[in-house]
Formats: structure tokens, C-alpha cells, sequence
């Protein structure tokens, strides 16, 4: 059950940092570094996400 809670808790922060890249993006004056280290986290999040539900595991 831990492997599912992990899961639950990097599936809500990836939904956080997309809710925050679109907020960034609806903003006239989106600052693009900090647009870059949004999607960097994001991306970093989907790999672990991916990496826990692999067969392995």
C-alpha cells in the first residue's frame, strides 16, 4: 500500500505544478525560467510516477 500512496501524493503534486503552469501561462508577462523549472519538476515527477507503476515494482 505504500507503492499507492506514493502514487496518489506524485499524481496530486503533478496536478499542482500543471494547474501552476497554466496559471504562469495566462499571465501576459509569463516569466519563461520560471516556466522551464515548472515543467522540469513536472517532467521529474511523470518519470518517478512512471517509474513506480513499472511491472518491477
Amino acid at each position: 500500500m505504500a507503492i499507492d500512496a506514493r502514487l496518489r501524493e506524485l499524481n496530486a503534486r503533478h496536478r499542482s505544478l500543471e494547474q501552476a503552469i497554466e496559471d504562469e501561462l495566462s499571465h501576459p508577462g509569463a516569466d519563461s525560467l520560471h516556466l522551464v523549472e515548472l515543467k522540469r519538476r513536472k517532467l521529474r515527477l511523470k518519470e518517478e510516477i512512471e517509474g513506480l507503476r513499472s511491472p518491477a515494482h
